[in-house]
């Protein structure tokens, strides 16, 4: 029998922040020079390309860890368990927990702990840990608590994808606008039927394409050159999804034995509206079909990108009838599939 989500949670932020909030910041090119167009023709392109209007930013009091807890309590709840029946947490992120107006990761103990002491387990067998794995960092860990239940290491499993990248941005770097916080999370178990992961893949590539997301400097020249902040080569990223991710999902849906026509939905980690766009399109293309209309949810819009927490936040949307459009019915399948810093790719076919 396949594992399957018995619970499913998010954590949306309350504070909306629309294009117009950086309509006076001081954008300047690597060189750390102005950028010459006006912060309104950014913020229009920034639209057009990658579908972001809005994103979502934690209060100034919250943590990654906090938005952890509250999308962890929603999947528990939903689930309707005893926490001290959870096995395993595995929480992804990538950057810790940050303090507003601050600038140090905070990373001991680990988040995953953190989380279990707030959801106040006793439990010292369930075992709490972290993953960095980039923005598939959250489909990684879900990975990894389907290998450990189907193993008989873990019955059930708690799989947290968490961030807070409005700490790490460069307000000098035009990037920046595409980012956002949020948290989402399940509860993973033996299924009593055919509902759950059917197959499953990941790859990571870590050669010329290691670097195309990195930690660097400002672009302004006069801040502290030791301050870091999530930098990347945005048209290299387009071109390595574009070329590596379709293929991946092909593979795993052959793994799988169900044909492309068997695909309800295809839940992908929102980072760029047009990317995706041009993945699903190239992933029919791979099998001579059309994309199907509502194939593919998109929230990237109004909450913008919150790496490992774009998936679990979009599938928690769906199941709650809060996308426009997209259901989610007993009996479909659904492809999940997420690209990024690495660079690493990694996708499931799950049947609900």
């Amino acid at each position: 029998m396949p594992n399957q989500f018995i619970g499913v949670g998010n954590y949306i932020p309350s504070n909306v922040i629309s294009n117009s909030h950086f309509k006076n910041h001081s954008f300047l090119n690597e060189q750390g020079e102005k950028l010459l167009q006006d912060n309104s023709i950014l913020a229009a392109k920034l639209k057009q390309i990658t579908g972001v209007e809005e994103r979502r930013y934690a209060n100034d009091d919250q943590v990654t860890s906090d938005l952890a807890y509250l999308a962890a309590t929603e999947a528990i709840n939903d689930s309707g368990i005893d926490p001290e029946t959870i096995d395993y947490i595995i929480f992804a992120h990538n950057f810790g927990d940050i303090k507003f107006n601050t600038i140090q990761s905070d990373t001991v103990p680990s988040l995953a702990a953190r989380v279990k002491h707030l959801l106040n387990i006793k439990n010292p067998y369930c075992v709490a840990y972290d993953i960095l794995f980039g923005c598939p960092g959250w489909v990684e860990a879900v990975i990894q608590a389907n290998t450990y239940i189907n193993a008989g290491i873990a019955k059930r499993c708690l799989v947290i994808g968490a961030e807070t990248l409005s700490r790490v941005i460069d307000p000098h770097d035009r990037d920046s606008m595409i980012y956002a916080d949020g948290a989402g999370a399940v509860i993973i178990e033996k299924s009593q039927n055919d509902k759950g992961i059917i197959s499953h893949l990941s790859a990571s590539f870590a050669n010329n394409e290691k670097d195309y997301l990195f930690y660097g400097r400002s672009y302004n020249n006069e801040n502290c050159p030791n301050t870091k902040y999530i930098k990347m080569y945005g048209r290299k990223i387009y071109e390595f999804a574009l070329s590596n991710v379709p293929q991946a999902m092909k593979k795993c849906l052959d793994d799988s034995d169900f044909s492309i026509t068997d695909i309800s939905k295809i839940i992908i980690h929102q980072a760029n509206e047009k990317m995706d766009e041009a993945i699903i399109s190239r992933f029919y293309r791979l099998f001579d079909q059309p994309v199907p209309d509502n194939i593919m949810p998109m929230v990237i819009q109004k909450l913008g990108n919150s790496s490992v927490a774009t998936i679990p936040i979009l599938l928690k949307m769906i199941l709650n009838h809060e996308v426009e459009n997209h259901q989610i019915n007993e009996g479909d399948i659904v492809m999940f599939a997420s690209v990024g810093a690495g660079m690493n790719i990694n996708t499931f076919i799950y049947r609900f």
